[in-house]
């Protein structure tokens, strides 16, 4: 066999090595058995198995759906501003006073805009709008460590499918998300005594909210910002 052939050979061999070495099988050999499934999310059917029997799964289900039951979690604003105007600034007001019920629970809220704009800019529109929510939230008394994120859908969700302005995509909504690590009534698995304990006052007359300002119903003009 000629030297040619064998040098041949012996490329093919490290390339087929360089090859192996980019396969996953192949990666995996010197690695932790299993590591070729483990995306990330090993476990969690585990975890989520664990919540419910525990009950707190189910616990942050049930207040969910009372908090979306009890109050609007959803504040609408004017075209490309964050400004709240009076009629989400009662909204807030009401979410603010459930909210502080509850000091074990922790709440995500979401921005959205409309179609109308550039994509990148609306996404910032949106953080702008959770930011201003949660900056009101927090001087109702909620303290800003429970309002566990801010993000930013920007035009990605519509309520209205529709590309030009349409005041209902742009909004807020805020929901429950968990609860606060290490809360004294949640590690003692009192829970159930949380969720019952406000059950007397929910029957006093609820107070009216003021609903959409007038300043909503204006023409809206202006083709630049955003949605």
């Amino acid at each position: 066999m000629s030297k040619i052939t064998i040098a041949g050979i012996g490329l093919c061999v490290l390339a087929g090595c360089s090859a192996n070495s980019r396969d996953p099988v192949y990666a995996s050999f010197n690695r932790e058995a299993g590591s070729l499934t483990d995306t990330g999310d090993f476990g969690n059917a585990t975890m989520n198995n664990t919540l419910y029997q525990t009950g707190e799964k189910q616990y942050v289900y049930d207040l969910g759906q009372r908090f979306a039951t009890e109050v609007l979690t959803t504040v609408n604003f004017a075209f490309n501003s964050a400004a709240l105007d009076a009629g989400a600034r009662d909204t807030l007001r009401e979410q603010a006073n459930w909210i502080r019920q509850f000091p074990e629970v922790r709440f995500n809220v979401y921005g959205h805009t409309d179609k109308v704009g550039n994509a990148t800019y609306n996404k910032r529109l949106g953080l702008n709008r959770a930011n201003a929510v949660v900056n009101y939230l927090v001087s109702q008394g909620v303290e800003r460590s429970r309002l566990e994120a801010l993000v930013s859908y920007g035009e990605t969700q519509p309520l209205i499918v529709t590309e030009g302005k349409e005041r209902r995509n742009r909004r807020t909504v805020t929901e429950v998300s968990g609860f606060v690590s290490g809360h004294p009534t949640v590690m003692d698995g009192k829970y159930a005594e949380v969720i019952y304990r406000e059950y007397i006052r929910s029957g006093e007359p609820k107070t009216g909210l003021s609903g959409i300002s007038g300043q909503d119903f204006l023409t809206e003009t202006g083709a630049s910002g955003g949605g």
